[in-house]
Order: structure tokens, then sequence, then C-alpha cells
């Protein structure tokens, strides 16, 4: 075995294990990383003339935000204004994949960079009201 394939899945096993023993806030987080990770390559793609990989990314990206949208507890008044902002998301995503559009995904990049910072801010207010210290994100 390569030094490489055997890296590669020293690296896969990590990321495997940083999923399945990660919080549920850190779950969502990386999702929310994931996402940005997604609508980036989307847009290279763009750039790249590539409208597959366009069309992919963008549609990775949806599906992270619908997962967003179908776990929402309606029953929590943020959850009903989050919503309609996932909604607004998805829908310009859509837009951004009809019409070829950088600068619609670079819009939605900065409303999912605003609820990934937040939910950062949340992880560490939880971890200083557990634990008393300021945990590493």
């Amino acid at each position: 075995m390569s030094t490489l394939t055997t890296q590669t899945n020293a690296f896969n096993a990590y990321k495997q294990n940083s999923v399945t023993t990660a919080s549920p806030g850190e779950l969502t987080l990386m999702l929310y990383n994931g996402c940005l990770k997604f609508l980036n390559k989307a847009k290279q793609a763009i750039a790249d003339k590539n409208i597959e990989a366009r069309n992919y990314n963008i549609q990775r990206s949806q599906a992270i935000i619908g997962e967003f949208m179908s776990t929402l507890n309606m029953d929590i008044e943020i959850s009903k204004q989050m919503l309609p902002l996932y909604e607004y998301m998805n829908r310009r995503l859509t837009e951004a994949n009809v019409q070829n559009d950088p600068v619609i995904i670079e819009e939605v990049e900065g409303l999912v960079t605003e609820f990934r910072d937040t939910w950062k801010e949340v992880i560490k207010i939880n971890r200083q009201q557990q634990y008393g210290s300021v945990g590493q994100i």
C-alpha cells in the first residue's frame, strides 16, 4: 500500500470519527461549513464554465439547507423566523443555478456565513455555561 493511500485512509477514518463523536451543535456547524464549501465550489465551477459541477455543488448546498429546514422545531419562535430565510436561500440558489449567476451564490454565502458564525457563538456560550471555559471551535 502506498504512503498516499495510507494517508488518505487515515484522513478518512479521522473525518468519520470526528462526525460520529461530534455533538449535535458541532454537527450543525459542520453542515454550515459544508454548505459554504459547496457554494464556493459552485462559484468556481461557474468561473470554469463547468455546468455539471455548478449544478452538483448548488444541489449539495440546497440539500444541506433542506436538512436545516426539515429539522426546525416549529414550536420554538426562532424556528418560525429562520424557516423563511432558509426558503429564501433555497429559492435564490435555484435562481443562481438557472441563471448561472455567481453574485446570487455570494448573497447566499453571506447569509450562510452569518448563520454559521451565530451558531459558533451559541456553541461557545453553551460551553462556557457548561464547562466554565471557552473551547476552540
